[in-house]
């Protein structure tokens, strides 16, 4: 059996994603176990996470603008690289500081890699319906990678170590990159190259890399005032620089025009919260099963894969059937209601001693239904007003927003952290800041469905009252 080249490049960019979404989520069950090596706090280790999504979030329209001026090859075989050697850095580091380094070239190679991937496939298969299949096995097999990441993290941490989180990654990617550079065409030749504006996607990370540290540095007491103050307006001369940028480039990182129109901001504005929510819950999980239930990383790992089956489920039957029955809209704020419900059960969970069914319907709700719902309804929000020709940037606004809601987000939470001297009230104040996001979208796409019920109605009453005054 003869496989052709066209399906190779499609599994090559697909295991591409897979290792890359993968990495999202199989730290997460392995923190503990760094926690306890290095002798950190758990707000400091939230950095390892803190730092991979927001440079992922960052560079990530930068990684596709680079793949369609240098070459969708050349950038997707750098991520690769850039992957790999951060992979073998991260599982050799014997300080936290070098762990949370290469963690963040992680970040950034994840950035190289997803875009240019998506590129060789729809660049690969032309024929709309060959490519609407390649397409839905490349997202399948990202869905895979973040659904599998946290199980096979647990069991690899328990058995093999947590620097083993990290190793497993060498082999595949040396794999895909041999793979990559025989059977993938060499890219063509540009005769004219216009380089993306590189020096905002940097500005971009720095800006939210520095307000991730002025939230952690304002929750600590011991922090002087001035530094505070110098902090904070190092943020307002950052932003202040990324505007003037963005105002002055013929071809700007970011064209905010296009996503000026309302439904479009209400789509960024709670995908951002749900980032925020999502990479905060699956972090207070962790701590929670490990740390106060006293489960094993593989235990806890074999626990939640159900819910990862179930979130499949969700995805391939309920989702369309929701889809046809109801707006986006309304899915939007189901999705998000329940994961206010799941953060509820979550508090309850941990205000009454941790009892196991409590704490799965949490992650039922949350994993299993609301995020499923919430990402496909968000998605179809934040392209709804926007031209087609443009829908491809909107969506990639919209990923990135998600990742830099997880960054900004986990800081925020690392606020509400217990301290190592006062652990009575345990993950209780961080799971409030869950529910709290949750509402935040409930009230927010509430407040636009109803804006929007109530612009309808105004118009239909003008339309009436124009043909009386015609009949």
């Amino acid at each position: 059996m003869t496989i052709s080249r066209n399906t190779l490049i499609l599994l090559i960019a697909c295991t591409g994603v897979f290792v890359e979404a993968l990495d999202i989520a199989i730290l997460n069950l392995s923190i503990p176990l760094i926690q306890k090596q290095f002798s950190v706090s758990t707000g400091t280790v939230q950095w390892l996470q803190t730092l991979y999504v927001l440079l992922y979030g960052s560079f990530l329209i930068i990684g596709g603008k680079l793949s369609d001026v240098s070459g969708r090859k050349r950038v997707f075989l750098a991520g690769i690289a850039l992957f790999f050697l951060a992979s073998i850095g991260a599982g050799f580091s014997d300080s936290f500081s070098q762990l949370a380094g290469f963690r963040a070239l992680q970040g950034l190679a994840a950035a190289l890699v997803m875009p240019s991937a998506l590129s060789l496939i729809t660049n690969t298969f032309t024929e709309l319906t060959a490519r609407s299949k390649a397409i839905a096995l490349f997202s399948s097999f990202a869905a895979i990678g973040s659904g599998s990441g946290l199980s096979l993290g647990g069991i690899i941490a328990t058995y093999a170590g947590w620097q083993w989180v990290f190793f497993i990654n060498v082999p595949v990617l040396l794999l895909i990159g041999g793979l990559a550079l025989r059977y993938i065409p060499a890219d063509p030749i540009y005769r004219t190259r216009q380089i993306p504006d590189l020096l905002s996607g940097a500005l971009l990370a720095f800006t939210l890399l520095l307000i991730t540290y002025v939230v952690h540095t304002i929750g600590q007491s011991a922090s002087p005032l001035w530094h505070q103050l110098v902090l904070i307006g190092l943020v307002v001369l950052s932003i202040r620089w990324l505007q003037f940028r963005t105002i002055r480039q013929t071809d700007p990182l970011i064209d905010i025009s296009l996503l000026r129109a309302p439904t479009t901001l209400t789509g960024l504005g709670v995908t951002l919260l749900l980032g925020a929510f999502f990479t905060g819950f699956l972090f207070v999980q962790s701590i929670t099963l490990q740390q106060y239930m006293g489960f094993s990383a593989a235990r806890a790992g074999i626990l939640l894969f159900p819910f990862s089956l179930l979130s499949a489920v969700v995805g391939k039957l309920l989702i369309p059937a929701l889809l046809r029955r109801m707006p986006v809209l309304q899915m939007g704020i189901l999705g998000m209601g329940m994961m206010a419900i799941g953060a509820v059960a979550l508090i309850g969970s941990l205000q009454l001693g941790y009892p196991l069914w409590l704490l799965l319907i949490s992650v039922a709700c949350i994993s299993g239904f609301g995020m499923a719902i919430c990402f496909t309804s968000l998605t179809l929000l934040v392209i709804a007003d926007i031209a087609v020709e443009h829908q491809g940037l909107a969506s990639s606004v919209g990923t990135t927003a998600y990742f830099l809601g997880g960054g900004l987000g986990l800081s925020i939470l690392s606020l509400l952290m217990p301290s190592e001297t006062n652990v009575t009230n345990g993950l209780i104040w961080p799971a409030v800041g869950l529910l709290v996001y949750a509402i935040v979208g409930v009230v927010w796409l509430g407040r636009h469905a109803y804006v929007k019920r109530r612009r309808a109605s105004t118009q239909d009453k003008h339309l009436l009252r124009t043909i009386d005054e015609v009949l």
